[in-house]
């Protein structure tokens, strides 16, 4: 009987050791993850610098408002704000929160990606935007939304720029206008889809279809926009591929050029010299012609975009443009 309870005793004593230290362990795991959760930065994901001035262009066009932090219309930091927080980097909400966050950068040392402030009120930080490289930064400006500036314009935002903070050191890489636009930035910006921008144009030019069936496979007698889409085929301004129109795809802004010239039989050709068209680009004669029409001015920094997305944005800026 003794050696019975001895027996129980022990285990009983070892269970109680054994339980103490799994306590202690699962202490253990729990401060260390916690530690590390909380030693790591949030302002570590970004892909690159292409991926947040690709987004940062995403949104040409959209308007200022004042408190403004979305995409229905933006104030200078909430603009910031909005960009980076889509390429996974949080950053505070106002301008002088975000002047007094990162590391200070000399005006000579600017890299694309750092946030320049600008002193527009005459009493300190009251303006900001993101460096693009080449002298110009994208910002949400009170007089025509986002746009593109550069810091060294003698009429206005060179006599007031004040600094820049780099929350981010993005490894230095050439910035193409191509560039992919991240996951995160995608499910935030909206694209116009084919089928949308041939809506817009059967509306613009009262366009009807004459054929009764479609030639695509893919568009169906039920498709809402089965109409505009037929239309658009008969008129010759669209054409599908292997059969197929794609109604949820999206359009480049180089073959919205050719869309738009033909559609509205635009004429005359300036020359153009944006570095990322190519004299002996395709697009390159229907972009000269929107420029001489005054329906595009590219990015502002010596762009185009060509092979970039057409966001809704951008292709309302366009008929609005040819209606005026």
């Amino acid at each position: 009987m003794l050696r019975c309870s001895q027996t129980k005793h022990t285990a009983c004593i070892c269970a109680k050791g054994d339980f103490e230290k799994r306590m202690k362990r699962l202490l253990f795991l729990v401060l260390a993850s916690l530690l590390i959760s909380t030693s790591i930065p949030s302002m570590t994901s970004a892909n690159s610098a292409n991926d947040l001035v690709s987004t940062a262009r995403s949104y040409i066009g959209t308007p200022y408002s004042y408190g403004g932090t979305t995409t229905s219309g933006f104030d200078c930091s909430g603009y910031t704000q909005h960009v980076f927080k889509q390429v996974g980097i949080s950053i505070p909400r106002t301008t002088g929160q975000q002047h007094a966050m990162g590391t200070s950068v000399a005006k000579s040392d600017l890299q694309t990606g750092d946030i320049v402030f600008f002193n527009t009120s005459g009493s300190g930080v009251s303006h900001n935007g993101i460096y693009i490289g080449s002298g110009k930064f994208i910002h949400s400006s009170t007089s025509q939304g986002v746009m593109i500036s550069s810091i060294n314009d003698p009429a206005y935002w060179g006599s007031r720029y004040i600094g820049a903070r780099r929350v981010k050191d993005f490894t230095p890489e050439v910035l193409v206008a191509s560039a992919d636009v991240p996951t995160e930035a995608k499910k935030a910006i909206k694209y116009a889809t084919r089928a949308e921008i041939a809506k817009t144009l059967v509306d613009e030019l009262g366009l009807k279809k004459s054929s009764t069936q479609s030639p695509f496979s893919d568009v169906a007698a039920t498709h809402p926009q089965f109409d505009s889409i037929i239309a658009v085929s008969d008129a010759g301004i669209f054409s599908g591929n292997n059969g197929q129109f794609d109604p949820a795809g999206e359009m480049t802004r180089a073959q919205l050029a050719k869309v738009l010239v033909e559609a509205f039989n635009l004429e005359g050709a300036s020359e153009t010299s944006f570095k990322d068209v190519p004299k002996n680009h395709w697009a390159n004669e229907y972009i000269n012609i929107l420029y001489h029409n005054d329906i595009t001015t590219g990015y502002g920094d010596g762009n185009y975009g060509l092979n970039d997305k057409v966001t809704a944005s951008q292709f309302g800026k366009f008929i609005d443009r040819l209606n005026n």
